[in-house]
């Protein structure tokens, strides 16, 4: 740091901000400490700042599966994000035991954790690892920790709107697993609309996100008109069902889903969905766990992400 200071024709203290990105620092300044940091190969120790600050400036992630596609857009976005915060991301994937999962990350020294997919509620708070910072990821909100979430209920109830609006008398809906949150605040989403519009919901069938299912799913449906799916893949399962027994999309059957996967605009026909922003949750659940970790937390404990209805060529 030293020999940076003395390149750069500055004090060792405003290499420090520069290194920990403090606003104190004029930009001209900060662009010629960073050519020399570029010039000599400088770069922080994260051991040692650790020993120096008492955080290792690394932040977990806790998933049960990487199967679906939202929870591998989540890993990508949540380290993009913790990246730009300067925190790096360890992946642990919690299996049946996400008490073990919590442990890892304990015997890991992170400063914190982000759990996806509802995890944290399988283990009582008692049974956290004493100290660790959470924040989850489609959840219930809890008291005791802080929640993030995509507007699952708004998005459903969007989706659900948007196929009475063009002309369908019923929507039936392809919900996702029976212990999944996201699942049920769809579910509850999609009732909720039918129910204000006067229309007695039609009987739910369930899911597990998968495509497999959607495709089994199609058999049950009869001859309903409108089908609002949990998530994409289930709706592209469904579609391929719909193709193989005859019945057209949208001409006959329109199909909604929900997540708007990047190849969503690829299927054929091309899907309305509801867009969740997965970029933003991230962000959201970054910010909130770096501000528990630095003691910059204010009084805002969770926060819910908006959703988009994206009309395509499978509604009509």
């Amino acid at each position: 740091m030293a020999m940076v200071a003395s390149r750069a024709g500055v004090s060792g203290q405003t290499v420090s901000r520069v290194v920990n990105d403090s606003p104190r620092v004029d930009p001209a300044t900060r662009e010629r400490v960073e050519q020399a940091m570029a010039e000599l190969g400088y770069r922080p120790h994260r051991a040692a700042r650790a020993l120096r600050t008492g955080r290792s400036q690394t932040i977990g992630l806790v998933v049960t599966t990487l199967a679906t596609v939202g929870n591998s857009r989540m890993l990508q976005a949540t380290a993009e994000a913790a990246a730009e915060r300067g925190y790096a991301l360890t992946l642990v994937t919690a299996g049946e035991s996400v008490a073990d999962a919590f442990e890892r990350l304990a015997e890991q020294e992170v400063d914190g954790a982000i759990v996806l997919n509802e995890a944290s509620a399988l283990v009582p708070a008692a049974q956290r690892p004493a100290g660790l910072r959470l924040v989850v990821v489609d959840a219930p909100a809890a008291a005791d920790l802080a929640v993030v979430h995509s507007d699952h209920v708004g998005g459903a109830a969007a989706a659900t709107a948007h196929l009475l609006s063009l002309g369908h008398d019923a929507v039936h809906h392809l919900a996702g697993p029976a212990d999944s949150f996201a699942a049920a605040e769809r579910e509850r989403g999609w009732r909720e609309t039918l129910v204000a519009a006067g229309i007695e919901p039609p009987t739910a069938l369930r899911g597990d996100w998968s495509a497999e299912a959607g495709f089994a799913a199609g058999g049950a449906l009869g001859a309903a008109s409108a089908v609002f799916c949990a998530n994409d893949q289930m709706a592209l399962g469904l579609l391929r069902a719909l193709a193989e027994a005859g019945r057209r999309v949208p001409e006959d059957v329109s199909v909604i889903g929900f997540d708007d996967v990047p190849d969503a605009a690829n299927y054929r026909p091309p899907l309305t969905t509801i867009r969740q922003d997965f970029t933003a949750l991230a962000h959201r659940a970054v910010d909130l766990l770096v501000a528990e970790i630095e003691g910059t937390a204010g009084g805002e404990a969770s926060a819910v992400v908006p959703t988009l209805l994206v009309e395509r060529a499978s509604t009509r």
